[in-house]
């Protein structure tokens, strides 16, 4: 089924993945970050860290039998996400 897509719609698809998948998980690594902090919230910010990792090791792991191109753009989408948080997370810190 995926010989019949062209590969730039592969790429972009994946792409636009990666990055919504980002946005999520490092919405999720802010929410775990709270958690640990928080008393009693260790156990809970440990099992989002697990389904982070494991989401994102399911996410690459869709995008590699597409080929090459599709597995680095949705890793490029993620690597996108990541700086626009770190972004926003540094905005936050100097206020």
């Amino acid at each position: 089924m995926t010989g019949q897509i062209p590969l730039i719609t592969q790429t972009a698809g994946a792409a636009i993945g990666g990055l919504a998948f980002g946005f999520g998980y490092f919405a999720l690594l802010r929410h775990s970050a709270s958690l640990f902090v928080r008393p009693g919230g260790r156990i809970a910010a440990l099992g989002f860290t697990v389904g982070r990792l494991a989401a994102a090791a399911v996410l690459l792991w869709l995008a590699a039998p597409l080929g090459a191109p599709p597995l680095l753009s949705a890793l490029g989408g993620f690597l996108v996400a990541r700086a626009i948080a770190l972004r926003e997370a540094s905005r936050c810190n100097r206020r």
